[in-house]
């Protein structure tokens, strides 16, 4: 018998490993439906989905390596980086899925939420304020108005698999939906800016980079305060407050 793995686990959800087998544990019905809803959707490699009973869904492992992670080196040639870009373009590309998700938020409604977040960062003194104030800055020309495209959400680069110059699969698509393709994509080279050029080479053209930058900013500033309460480190070195110090 495999010993069980921790991959992740705070107070929302867990993933565990058992050899070829992921367990995800979520306590909210709604990501898990998602999940199993954008995996039929997608038009590139997802996981197998092995069963199903809420508030656990089993899917099994994939083959190859991920990209590297945040905070951490990153792996792959440019060829691997721009397979990718490819990828993430033909799900941009694909119809629509029927929900919003987390990446189509409506610009008001994140513009009022980055706005009491960067008051709570200053006020318990988390960040200085001068930070937060540049980020919010340059956080700006991600609200505007975008067309919707088919968008994984969380597409952090250890959810993007590959072997060799392939892309084997991608996983953890509970945040799928309608929503804003660039954020994918600024999610995807948050940390690892030198490979963007790589990733646009395959991914085409109609990318605003004013726009990558500023999903930067956002997505590290909304983030910082969560993961330092749920055991997570974004002052390591090349995470989240890294980003942000680089706008500065």
């Amino acid at each position: 018998m495999d010993e069980v793995e921790v991959v992740v686990a705070h107070s929302e959800r867990a993933t565990l490993r058992v050899g070829d087998v992921f367990l995800k544990v979520d306590a909210d019905q709604a990501r898990i439906d998602a999940e199993v809803e954008a995996i039929s959707l997608a038009p590139v490699p997802t996981p197998q989905i092995l069963w199903c009973k809420p508030p656990v869904l089993a899917i099994a492992a994939l083959p190859g390596t991920t990209l590297g992670r945040l905070g951490g080196p990153a792996t792959g040639s440019p060829a691997a980086w721009a397979a990718a870009g490819a990828a993430i373009r033909k799900l941009h590309d694909a119809p629509l899925p029927p929900r919003r998700g987390r990446a189509g938020r409506s610009s008001g409604a994140l513009a009022a939420e980055l706005d009491d977040e960067c008051d709570a960062l200053v006020a318990t003194g988390i960040l200085p304020a001068d930070l937060v104030a540049r980020n919010r800055q340059v956080a700006e020309a991600a609200l505007r108005p975008w067309t919707p495209a088919f968008t994984h959400g969380d597409l952090q680069i250890a959810h993007v698999f590959v072997d060799g110059d392939e892309v084997t699969g991608i996983i953890d698509w509970s945040e799928a939906g309608q929503g804003d393709a660039l954020y994918d994509l600024a999610t995807f080279t948050l940390g690892h800016e030198e490979h963007l050029d790589d990733v646009l080479a395959g991914y085409g053209t109609g990318v605003d980079l004013e726009v990558i930058h500023a999903w930067w900013s956002l997505r590290s500033l909304l983030a910082v305060r969560w993961l330092s309460e749920h055991g997570f480190d974004p002052f390591a070195p090349g995470c989240e407050v890294d980003v942000l110090r680089a706008r500065m």
